[in-house]
């Protein structure tokens, strides 16, 4: 039995697509896990691994918002999960079968507490994935089950010995091996059958070669019930593990949701799949958090292929392209998104080349390793991929990294990949405005009348001046 809250079926995670390094997305898994260990890793894991299908995405949409309507609950079960895998994980002293049995001893309590929850909230949650998971708990681990799985597991103790026969086999050695039903009170009647035999062998004292034969010949004989008892042990114990870990992701969600609620911040649940791409005071979580609060943005872009931003230096525009790559990689995990309104087209690969910090071990020039990383990323694109860069080719001058950066935009549009592009290099903004592209959209960084930067990201075309001011400033100071 699988838990199946992350995925309707059994398909495994896609592979990690997104630089996290990137988006800054440690500040957001660190806001979902509130500093536990396991809620962090379970929220890195799954951010990581943004769907593409939609109906993928809409499954986990579903759960989620059956978590953010029922979260005691969610945690309740998430608790129970993560006690039931801490309990197990103590179990590591004695021999594998004996291991084996106390796991599933301790681990009919736990489901039977696990059902009796489920039972107790089930009227409340309607997404397909938890009213399986609860169908799946009560039908398959009625009491009936449980008090035959208890009794079962409390004749495997053999206290009062272990029955069995086997054959002869070649040089008179013992084979085919039968395990019957132990000797004791409520065993079948068909056992009585076998009387206990007169011929009994003891072992000497002194003799240490006997007295190992003995546990030998015991552990051949339960060999089958051994290896059944494990592979049962380890079915129970992976069911713990997927649900600790699935429903630690939607705790995670429950714990960064409370907190951007908290400071009055919006989320919304997005549109997959929408080509009309468009947000309502967007805002990147991480930052938002950090300060206790937000400047929200709003995005237009319908069948826009490229975004260009230009504008000033410390202008946010850098916060706005992280929060477009945040929210679509938020809305492919199935999660809420930082906005009030936010719609996209799923991408088939969320990927990012962001201007890097000189780094002295670099053993080629600034502009040789971008256009390196660059490369690797366009080894990885594919139609439908969405691709984020932030000051990308700012190493050289602004002809060649304009040249260069142009060539790139042209032939990913091109092939159907779509490009938020952040850059201050005013001659390739100009070229890109130039083609008159009805798929491009361009943007600004928004000043006040005073002429101070509001944070706000804005329609706009590029402008030469667009540094001046900032330049002023740095060069001369504050007039």
């Amino acid at each position: 039995m699988r838990p199946g809250l992350l995925f309707a079926g059994d398909g495994a995670a896609p592979p990690a697509a997104a630089d996290a390094d990137d988006l800054q997305l440690d500040g957001l898994w660190a806001a979902m896990a509130r500093g536990d260990e396991g809620l962090y890793a379970a929220s890195r894991t799954v951010t990581l691994a943004p769907l593409t299908d939609p109906a993928a995405i809409a499954h986990r949409q579903r759960v989620l918002g059956d978590c953010l309507e029922n979260p005691s609950a969610v945690r309740s079960l998430h608790a129970l999960a993560t006690e039931a895998v801490t309990e197990q994980q103590r179990i590591f002293h004695g021999a594998t079968f004996s291991r084996s049995l106390r796991m599933l001893e301790q681990s009919c309590g736990q489901l039977r507490r696990l059902r009796d929850l489920a039972s107790g909230h089930a009227r409340a949650f309607r997404s397909p994935g938890f009213t399986r998971l609860f169908a799946s708990l009560r039908t398959e681990l009625d009491e009936d089950y449980l008090r035959g799985a208890e009794a079962l597991l409390d004749q495997l103790q053999f206290e009062h010995g272990i029955l069995a026969e086997a054959r002869l086999g070649p040089g008179n050695s013992s084979t085919g091996f039968r395990l019957h039903e132990p000797p004791g009170k409520g065993r079948d009647p068909s056992v009585r059958r076998f009387r206990k035999s007169g011929l009994t062998f003891t072992a000497p004292a002194d003799n240490e070669e006997s007295w190992r034969a003995l546990p030998a010949f015991r552990n051949h004989v339960l060999a089958d019930v051994s290896r059944a008892a494990a592979d049962s042990a380890a079915h129970v114990r992976d069911f713990f593990l997927a649900l600790r870990d699935e429903l630690g992701f939607y705790v995670g969600c429950l714990n960064l949701a409370e907190s951007l609620t908290g400071l009055g911040l919006p989320i919304c649940m997005p549109q997959v799949g929408d080509p009309a791409a468009a947000a309502r005071n967007l805002y990147e979580p991480c930052l938002a958090l950090l300060r206790g609060g937000a400047v929200g943005n709003d995005l237009d872009a319908a069948g826009a292929a490229l975004i260009m931003v230009t504008g000033t230096n410390r202008g946010g525009k850098s916060t706005f392209l992280r929060s477009v790559g945040t929210a679509q990689l938020m809305m492919q995990c199935g999660m809420f998104v930082p906005a009030r309104r936010f719609a996209a087209p799923v991408a088939h690969g969320i990927f990012t080349h962001f201007r890097r910090e000189e780094d002295r071990s670099m053993s080629s020039g600034k502009l040789d390793e971008e256009l390196a990383r660059m490369s690797a990323v366009v080894g990885r694109l594919s139609p439908g991929a969405l691709l984020l860069c932030n000051e990308s080719f700012a190493s050289t001058n602004e002809r060649e990294g304009s040249d260069i950066a142009a060539e790139i935009i042209r032939a990913l549009t091109g092939l159907g990949v779509r490009v938020v592009f952040v850059t201050h290099l005013y001659d390739l903004a100009r070229r890109m405005h130039a083609d008159a592209d009805p798929g491009r959209l361009f943007l600004t960084t928004e000043r006040d009348a005073g002429g101070e930067p509001t944070f706000r990201i804005v329609p706009g075309e590029p402008s030469p001046t667009a540094h001046a001011r900032d330049l002023y400033t740095r060069v001369f100071g504050d007039a």
